[in-house]
């Protein structure tokens, strides 16, 4: 540990300089920075090839920690920083990467700290652990941050279950010879539109279906929306056609259409976020559904951290970067996308669309008491979270409604 004067401006390390760590009560006292902090610190920028790392808070004083926190907390010993770290693109790296690498180098205080996941703390606190995320409150909410966010060390991501997507255009399914052949989840198409007489003419038929022979489901509504409050509207009108269900999977936004690409990134991000947002208020885990491409493109980095993500690409491997919990990677039947040569999905006529899971989103919708199920009376391990926000703000943004577990 070494103590600093308020107005020193020694370079510490390669780069990190005194006056980054000040506290922000802005008095004179001196600052106090603990020496491993900052060797982890490089070790980090180093694991995750950050252009930069910007430290938002580093030292503080008991006073200064009092007001934004509990007053003696790791920052006024000077072994914590909240820092936001920027990948080569200039982007912000999502906090669940940073808050995996932290744990791999040793940091044994770490959390996300907002629902845009760009912000982490860190702290090399000599006694015990806190592997947190504060979007869930003050609590430990896993013991391993790769399970927890559903990210696999060294890009090798390992398949939970295997799935479907279905809609009217596969007519009546025989969901006992679905089961059968192994299918583990299905995402069946709610509606469309925003007008109740858009439901899917199937939906009703594929619900029961799947809950007659024990195929978790979730379900999708595919837009038209030109606009948020479009959005927000087909989100209003797929509540009633779910309302009284229970689904083990996420409710996703289906954005595809090329039209509505083509009103730019901030309108099609605004319009995930009002849909997403209305469908959480009403206890839903909400998601979003699309391509590859455009979730590069038209996408906003704050919406695809915030919200489940289901990833279209017809391929045999999937090109996407971010986080995702399912992958819809080709079609049954298909001439030239069953990657997988499944050839056919017994009890379903024609072609079908396939998934692979993996995230356990039944294990994280039922532990939360969301879709339309009763949360359980045991105590979680993850202390309730103090807010006033929705159910799924309180403890996602994508996944934070979560113990993503990978088995």
């Amino acid at each position: 540990m070494k103590s600093y004067i308020n107005t020193d401006n020694t370079q510490i390390s390669e780069h990190f300089n005194v006056q980054e760590f000040k506290c922000k009560c802005g008095n004179t006292h001196d600052i106090l920075i603990d020496t491993s902090l900052i060797d982890k610190l490089e070790k980090l920028r180093a694991a995750l090839n950050c252009s930069k790392i910007i430290v938002t808070s580093g030292y503080r004083c008991t006073k200064h920690d009092a007001f934004v926190s509990t007053g003696n907390g790791q920052h006024t010993k000077g072994t914590a920083a909240d820092i936001v770290c920027y990948g080569q693109d200039g982007k912000p790296i999502s906090s669940k990467l940073v808050c995996c690498k932290a744990q791999d180098l040793g940091f044994t205080g770490i959390a996300n700290i907002t629902s845009d996941y760009d912000r982490t703390h860190v702290d090399v606190r000599s006694s015990g652990k806190w592997y947190g995320n504060e979007v869930c409150g003050n609590g430990n909410v896993t013991s391993d941050f790769y399970n927890y966010y559903g990210i696999i060390r060294n890009d090798s991501r390992k398949i939970l279950v295997k799935g479907i997507d279905v809609s009217y255009a596969q007519g009546n399914i025989n969901w006992s010879h679905v089961k059968t052949d192994g299918v583990k989840f299905a995402l069946i198409r709610a509606g469309y539109g925003k007008e109740l007489s858009q439901k899917d003419g199937q939906f009703e038929n594929n619900y029961a279906g799947c809950k007659s022979n024990g195929v978790p489901c979730g379900a999708y509504w595919y837009s038209y929306a030109k606009s948020a409050e479009e959005a927000r509207q087909e989100a209003k009108t797929c509540l009633q056609v779910i309302g009284g269900k229970t689904f083990e999977y996420p409710i996703y936004f289906d954005l595809e259409e090329p039209s509505q690409f083509e009103l730019g990134k901030k309108i099609c991000s605004d319009m995930v976020q009002a849909f997403c947002d209305e469908i959480e208020k009403a206890g839903y885990y909400s998601g979003l559904y699309c391509s590859t491409s455009y979730l590069d493109s038209h996408i906003s980095d704050s919406i695809k951290n915030r919200y489940a993500i289901w990833v279209a690409q017809y391929n045999d491997k999937c090109t996407y970067t971010g986080d995702y919990g399912i992958w819809q990677h080709g079609a049954a039947g298909h001439p030239e996308y069953d990657f997988t040569n499944t050839g056919s999905i017994p009890g379903v006529d024609g072609q079908c669309d396939l998934n692979y899971g993996y995230i356990d989103y039944p294990d994280i919708i039922k532990k939360y008491g969301l879709n339309g199920f009763s949360k359980p009376d045991s105590k979680s391990d993850i202390e309730e979270p103090k807010s006033e926000k929705s159910t799924l703000e309180q403890i996602l943004d994508h996944v934070a409604s979560i113990d993503n577990k990978l088995s």
